[in-house]
């Protein structure tokens, strides 16, 4: 079964990524010492995060897997620093 799935952290921000084998343990790639910025040292001590599965198949291929992640970073914006942790696409603020 491949995945995409949503990590929300205490603070609101979102994660957007992909596991290949469903892993129950897999909790991402998103980069901590971005991550860490936003906590401080007692914030740190005790927090949860959620991971939610928002797609799933066990047909997809690894191309249709990468690139329904990629959409799924663009519907959630969580590549909008204010917003998720997602590097890359890069964003682009449309704002002026």
């Amino acid at each position: 079964m491949k995945i995409i799935y949503k990590i929300t952290y205490p603070n609101g921000k979102i994660y957007i990524g992909k596991d290949l084998t469903n892993s129950i343990n897999y909790f991402g790639s998103a980069n901590s010492r971005l991550i860490e910025k936003d906590f401080t040292d007692e914030e740190r001590d005790d927090f949860t995060i959620r991971r939610q599965i928002i797609w799933k198949s066990e047909i997809a291929s690894d191309k249709e897997v990468n690139e329904k992640e990629v959409e799924f970073i663009i519907k959630y914006n969580s590549n909008n620093p204010e917003i998720g942790y997602n590097q890359w696409p890069k964003f682009k603020n449309t704002n002026p």
